[in-house]
């Protein structure tokens, strides 16, 4: 049987990201140095605390003066975290083409509600999804088997009947160890051509 249901990554899938624009931005809005605000998001874990939903947006933003001994809006912090993102623009029209193949679609991410709304805000590329399933949401990190579980139930077919695709070789190599037939992703063209090799027809 061809695969039923693709699931896709987010950052450097379906959106090219930058965690230094990131730490840019923060620096930039907030007055904190970027050492300062670079030691806050990696070295004190907040940034991977608020992916795996240890912490919410208004506990983060505390966090964040505390630590930086700065003081910023809300929505200024909020705008700072999410303008990372650029559209990985030849993923769409495979997406498009998948959904009239009639193949379910499932996101997979380690994310933040900061950034999800963000780009639900920018682009409308997310509601060509069935499902989108994210680590704040599940409170569990990619390789973590709990979040692979969490799509798998969206998913709504066998486990050999998913397609997962990652840009991170430990998080394709769970998905492998539980049944997932799951690829590294390089480009649109290479996925492409590898659903079609699982038996999609697209265009």
């Amino acid at each position: 049987m061809p695969i039923q249901t693709c699931i896709f990554d987010l950052g450097n899938v379906l959106f090219f990201f930058s965690h230094e624009r990131m730490v840019q931005n923060i620096a930039l809005a907030s007055g904190a140095s970027e050492q300062i605000v670079r030691e806050f998001l990696f070295d004190g874990g907040f940034q991977e605390a608020i992916e795996s939903g240890q912490l919410t947006e208004a506990q983060y933003h505390a966090e964040f003066e505390s630590w930086s001994g700065q003081s910023m809006p809300i929505d200024d912090l909020r705008l700072a975290m999410g303008d990372i993102f650029e559209l990985n623009a030849p993923m769409v029209p495979l997406l498009k083409d998948l959904r009239t193949a009639g193949v379910r679609l499932v996101l997979l991410s380690n994310t933040c509600v900061t950034h999800i709304e963000f780009i639900r805000r920018r682009w409308n590329v997310l509601d060509l999804f069935d499902d989108v399933t994210t680590s704040w949401e599940v409170g569990a990190l990619k390789p973590d088997p709990r979040i692979y579980n969490s799509a798998l139930v969206q998913a709504k077919c066998d486990v050999a009947d998913c397609f997962f695709t990652d840009d991170i070789e430990d998080y394709v190599a769970q998905a492998v160890s539980m049944g997932i037939q799951a690829h590294i992703y390089q480009d649109a063209l290479t996925t492409r051509q590898t659903l079609r090799s699982l038996g999609i027809e697209l265009r």
